[in-house]
C-alpha cells in the first residue's frame, strides 16, 4: 500500500503536480487581484461619499447664503417703500395744508371785501338819510368841523 501510494504520489508529482501548483497560483493571483480591486473600488466609494458629503455641505451653505441675502434684499425693498410712502404721505399732507391755507387766505380775503362793501352799502345808506334833511347836513358839518379844529 504504501508503495502504490509513493508510485501515485511520484507521477502526480511529475506530471500533474506542476499544473496543481500552476492552477492553485493562478488562482492565489486572481484572488489577491480580486482583493485589490474590492480594496479600490472601496477607496473609490468612500472618496465619492467624502466628495458628496463636501457637495452636499457647499449646496446647504450657498442655500443658506442665498436665503440671507433674499431676506435682507425683502428688508430693504420694505423699508425703502416706507420711506417712499413716508415721503409721499408728507409731501401729500404739506401740499394739502398749502392748499387749505391758500384757500383760507382767499376766503378771509372774500369775507373782508364783502364786509368792506356791506359797510359801504350800510354807511351810504345811512349818509343818504342822515343827508336827505338840510338841517341834518349842516349839523353833520359842523360836528366834523367841530372835530377837526380839536384835533
Amino acid at each position: 500500500m504504501s508503495l502504490a501510494f509513493l508510485t501515485v504520489l511520484f507521477v502526480l508529482r511529475k506530471f500533474a503536480w506542476s499544473g496543481i501548483l500552476k492552477a492553485l497560483k493562478e488562482r492565489e493571483d486572481f484572488i489577491e487581484r480580486s482583493l485589490k480591486s474590492a480594496e479600490e473600488a472601496k477607496a473609490q466609494m468612500s472618496s465619492l461619499k467624502a466628495e458628496n458629503e463636501n457637495l452636499l455641505a457647499e449646496a446647504r451653505a450657498e442655500r443658506e447664503t442665498i436665503l440671507k441675502e433674499a431676506k435682507e434684499m425683502k428688508e430693504k425693498i420694505l423699508s425703502d417703500a416706507k420711506t417712499v410712502a413716508s415721503e409721499e404721505g408728507n409731501r401729500l399732507i404739506a401740499a394739502a395744508r398749502g392748499e387749505i391755507e391758500k384757500e383760507k387766505n382767499q376766503a378771509l380775503s372774500d369775507i373782508k371785501k364783502q364786509v368792506g362793501e356791506i359797510s359801504l352799502e350800510i354807511a351810504e345808506k345811512v349818509i343818504r338819510k342822515e343827508l336827505s334833511d338840510t338841517n341834518a347836513q349842516e349839523a353833520l358839518v359842523a360836528e366834523h368841523l367841530s372835530k377837526a379844529q380839536s384835533n
